[in-house]
């Protein structure tokens, strides 16, 4: 399950990649690490952490 940090800042760049109009493939939970794997448009993945930082990988 996903932390507050975390939904908050899936929010915020759902908002950001839609607005841009980029489509979002997969957002899923790593149930070992606790991260949250986001992937939008064609080659754009975003890691967001469990205190709701991210970075692209």
């Amino acid at each position: 399950m996903p932390t507050t940090a975390q939904l908050f800042t899936c929010f915020v760049l759902s908002y950001w990649a839609t607005k841009m109009y980029l489509p979002i493939y997969i957002i899923r939970v790593d149930e070992r690490t606790g991260e949250v794997f986001f992937l939008v448009g064609e080659e754009t993945a975003v890691l967001i952490f469990s205190n709701g930082l991210w970075r692209f990988i």
